[in-house]
């Protein structure tokens, strides 16, 4: 891989991570503000945020033909800023009238940024199986530190100064992207026959995990909020181990893709995600449930990744095209889970609501394995396995992805057809140092807790002076978000810590000599 097209990739990355934290932060903050801010009554917030899924939905074919018609850095770059103006319309808004129109311009600006990320993910596919991996990895990144970061800033300063702060974000990631090179090698021809009916099987599938995924969130939401009483940021904390899970495990996981094949790992996750909706009918209090999370996050880790994979070489040379269906399949999805999530939960006792989106969950382990194979993908990812760093995105600095020579296809390795064997492994030595990687978090980490001791709200402080519990870390007068955030910071970087050292003494035992990032 040359270095250009390495920096392209950790470029991509990191406008990846920059993007979907806003993105994520939105979808969860966007209903609580209309109604607070704007006094939008329950009606109204419900079509706020259909205006904004219609809108994308809709812009999402035309972006496809954009992204595989023209430069897909300028086409990205213009739906990250279409993102920020939004960002700033809803900090800015006054009434409604605004808002809708913040609302439609931010529809437009996803479909533009997210097909053209995806495809330009897709386009090193034949050279990194992991790309989708890294993606993932990267988005989850950037979501659960936006939160982390959003609620701070939502405690401190109000709405406006978080909508400020996800437009500003926004715009990092335009310049990140304008400034990745260019596309060094021209595409392959395409592959015969349409596109979008080569891929029908597995959007059928998409459409299907994410109904499941979208109800089983919503219905979630609903019970933390109305049977345990909880507040936003409480609600977010039962939210935050599984989004830690999706953050840390897509490349680590992609390596059962290649020893076991995609149908076994698709079926596995299935199951697993099932286990989750079914174990949420009996759950007894918010630990467990969060807990249980956590499966729901290993889960759609294994699966996120292997989807657009699957696209992307189903797609050919016309990735943009196939990853505008596969986001509309998406969105698609999430709509009638939503709908179906607030059907189940106002008419069907808790447990049965939940019991039904685990059967449908389960029945993706029959019906996602079927699709792969429908397309005519090989079970076993064909291009070598990871060789760079998987999650440039949680650390601060430029990360990028680099297209591919040609776009990947069923016959873009000889010996696509069977699991990769010791050569395939990563390279020795490739990528950065995981204890670089963890002295730039411990920095980041520290700093924080510097501001925390200067604000008076350190609960690392009142822990040493024995003044608070290690878990429920309260305090006399009550315990803000900031303390809150500063507690749940500590057990990340202690993960953080344990994960590195994990990392490093499995490259030891690789032979690599030295510690070097490998998932």
């Amino acid at each position: 891989m040359s270095r250009g097209a390495e920096e392209r990739e950790r470029r991509t990355l990191l406008s990846a991570a920059l993007a979907n934290g806003p993105r994520e932060l939105l979808d969860f903050l966007l209903p609580l503000w209309a109604g607070a801010a704007l006094g939008a009554s329950a009606t109204q917030v419900g079509v706020l945020v259909a205006v904004e899924l219609a809108v994308s939905v809709a812009a999402r074919p035309v972006a496809g033909w954009l992204a595989d018609v023209r430069d897909r850095r300028r086409v990205a770059a213009i739906g990250a800023l279409l993102s920020a103006v939004s960002c700033l319309g809803y900090a800015f808004a006054a009434d409604l009238a605004v808002a809708f129109g913040a609302a439609a311009v931010g529809g437009i600006g996803g479909a533009l940024l997210w097909v053209s990320v995806r495809a330009m993910a897709g386009e090193r596919l034949a050279e990194d199986s992991a790309v989708f991996p890294k993606l993932t990895a990267a988005e989850e990144n950037g979501a659960w530190i936006a939160f982390l970061a959003g609620f701070t800033v939502l405690g401190a300063a109000g709405y406006r100064a978080v909508f400020a702060g996800c437009a500003l974000a926004c715009l990092i990631a335009a310049g990140a992207l304008l400034s990745a090179p260019v596309r060094a090698v021209p595409p392959a021809p395409p592959r015969p026959g349409s596109t979008l009916r080569r891929l029908r099987p597995m959007l059928l599938a998409v459409v299907l995990t994410m109904t499941a995924e979208a109800a089983v969130a919503l219905l979630l939401l609903l019970h933390l909020q109305r049977r345990f009483e909880l507040e936003i940021v409480e609600i977010a904390y039962v939210f935050l181990p599984g989004a830690i899970a999706m953050a840390l495990l897509p490349t680590w996981l992609h390596r059962f893709v290649l020893r076991h094949g995609r149908t076994r790992v698709l079926a596995v996750a299935s199951v697993s995600s099932a286990l989750f909706a079914a174990g949420l009918a009996w759950a007894p209090d918010p630990w467990v449930i969060a807990a249980l999370w956590i499966l729901s996050g290993v889960a759609w880790a294994a699966v996120i990744p292997i989807q657009q994979a699957v696209i992307a070489e189903a797609s050919g040379a016309q990735v943009g095209r196939g990853m505008g269906a596969y986001e509309a399949a998406v969105l698609l999805g999430g709509l009638i889970g939503s709908l179906s999530a607030g059907f189940l939960y106002d008419a069907a006792p808790w447990a049965l609501a939940c019991l039904l989106s685990a059967t449908v969950i389960l029945s993706g382990a029959v019906l996602v394995p079927w699709s792969l194979r429908a397309v005519g993908v090989p079970d076993f990812p064909a291009g070598p396995a990871p060789t760079a760093d998987p999650a440039p995105s949680s650390a601060p600095g430029p990360a990028a992805a680099p297209e591919a020579s040609r776009p990947p296809g069923p016959d873009s390795a000889p010996d696509a057809s069977r699991p990769p064997g010791p050569d395939s492994a990563p390279t020795p030595g490739s990528g950065r140092s995981p204890y670089r990687k963890l002295g730039e978090h411990a920095a980041l980490y520290t700093a924080a807790q510097i501001v925390l001791l200067v604000l008076a709200e350190s609960w690392l402080l009142d822990l040493a002076r024995g003044s608070a519990g290690a878990w429920n870390g309260t305090r006399e007068g009550g315990t803000s978000f900031l303390y809150g955030a500063g507690r749940v910071w500590t057990f990340i970087i202690l993960i953080d810590v344990a994960w590195t050292v994990v990392v490093a003494r499995r490259a030891r035992r690789a032979g690599s000599g030295h510690p070097r990032a490998e998932d």
